[in-house]
């Protein structure tokens, strides 16, 4: 096995341990295990565990905002249908039985105090679904898509948190359907539209 082989597989293993367990009950040995590679090639690998947590994290960014951004592309015939896509997506990822809510949320909620790798790439992530948002609603007549956008990715963060904790799925239908309230009500406004309370 080469190394680029052993890392995939390592990386593998992490992200099924770590987000399906938690990052700080699985130690290095079970991964190593999970992995089917020697503790010197995980090493090799990733020196520390820190390091394994960040590319894990950071992979599973790219994946997590690509697997989003097809599901958009592929479902949402306008522009209008953009935004609210991204709520029927989060409703298809929250009836995986493997769904254990948010992997930045839950990263930072475990190691963001004592972890500055961990709070950056969790930071990146939300930064980055911030700046996809924002793209989406952009094509629409508001007069403040980053306002709207903001609006978007709070309500998304809450439904992914509510439907982690109450293994309830329809934390997506409620959440399209604010997001569907709010995205009429900015676009009532248009691109005039004041950004928000005077």
């Amino acid at each position: 096995m080469d190394q680029e082989e052993a890392r995939s597989r390592i990386l593998d293993a992490a992200e099924e341990l770590f987000y399906g367990r938690g990052i700080q009950a699985v130690g290095m040995d079970e991964l190593r295990a999970a992995a089917g590679v020697s503790l010197k090639r995980l090493y090799q690998c990733f020196p520390a565990k820190h390091d394994l947590v960040e590319a894990y994290l950071r992979r599973r960014d790219a994946r997590w905002r690509a697997e989003l951004a097809e599901h958009v592309s592929r479902h949402a015939a306008t522009a209008e249908d953009r935004p609210l896509a991204v709520f029927d997506w989060l409703r298809a990822w929250f009836a995986d039985p493997g769904f254990r809510g948010c992997a930045f949320i839950n990263s930072f909620g475990e190691l963001g105090p004592v972890s500055d790798g961990v709070t950056g790439v969790a930071r990146h992530h939300k930064q980055a679904v911030h700046a996809y948002v924002t793209g989406l609603v952009s094509a629409l007549p508001v007069g403040d898509p980053a306002l709207l956008a903001g609006q978007l990715v709070l309500l998304m963060d809450g439904a992914i948190t509510t439907a982690a904790v109450s293994g309830e799925p329809a934390a997506a239908e409620y959440a399209h359907t604010v997001a569907e309230a709010l995205v009429t009500a900015a676009r009532a406004g248009g691109p005039g539209a004041a950004a928000g309370p005077g």
